[in-house]
């Protein structure tokens, strides 16, 4: 997926403001910040793909803020995802009936974050009818799903159909570590016997055509593999 996004992180934690936006541009995306709800609303909102927002913030909070939003047709269909160091039930529904599309409680992992505005992002572009880029590039590494290559600083690299697959499968939910089993499922045709070793066999394959990137392939021991970006 295209990182071609906006987002706003509305946040009172300056340093978390900085991390994130550090994090969040890595991958691609223009952030900008601000440390106060109503900081945020002297920006022009609308201009935004996703909003983060603290919950608990010193003046009106992010519900407040969310609330104001959603009552103006300019900023209503922006996506909202809270950030909160409040994770009761009730704090969730309330996000929710806001009109949240997602809740992530503190402390979290960046890498989590990541995963949640890459789904909540994939969700918006397909219910407003976007089409979505057909190629995935992480730094200098990039997939073109419609020609099925992959390629390294501009130059192509072969990869059998599987070794494609697996690749696009950890790039396309970095972060997110899979089983064995789950790549077995998601990538091996179901009336075929894969065993446990073919996966190992297909990830060094794997990291030995992608170089430098290589390390990205993290290991998890006793869980999987994952792709650390």
């Amino acid at each position: 997926m295209e990182n071609n996004f906006r987002i706003l992180v509305v946040d009172d934690e300056q340093d978390l403001c900085e991390i994130l936006k550090f994090n969040l541009e890595t991958e691609g995306y223009a952030v900008e910040t601000a440390n106060s709800a109503e900081e945020a609303l002297t920006m022009d909102i609308e201009s935004f793909d996703l909003l983060l927002l603290d919950v608990m913030m010193g003046g009106m909070s992010g519900f407040a803020l969310a609330k104001k939003l959603k009552a103006d047709n300019a900023t209503k269909d922006i996506p909202v995802i809270f950030l909160t160091a409040r994770d009761t039930e009730n704090d969730t529904v309330t996000g929710f009936n806001l009109g949240a599309d997602d809740y992530i409680s503190k402390p979290f992992s960046i890498r989590e974050v990541m995963v949640r505005i890459r789904a909540v992002l994939r969700r918006t572009a397909e219910k407003n009818g976007v089409p979505q880029s057909n190629v995935i590039m992480y730094q200098g590494l990039e997939l073109n799903l419609d020609k099925k290559t992959v390629s390294i600083d501009g130059e192509d690299i072969p990869f059998t159909k599987t070794e494609f697959e697996i690749l696009h499968l950890l790039l396309d939910e970095k972060g997110r570590v899979f089983s064995r089993q789950e790549l077995i499922d998601r990538i091996w045709p179901k009336d075929v016997l894969v065993l446990d070793r073919t996966v190992d066999v297909n990830i060094t394959r794997l990291r030995k055509k992608i170089g430098r990137f290589s390390k990205c392939i993290v290991t998890r021991l006793g869980f999987g593999y994952y792709f650390d970006a």
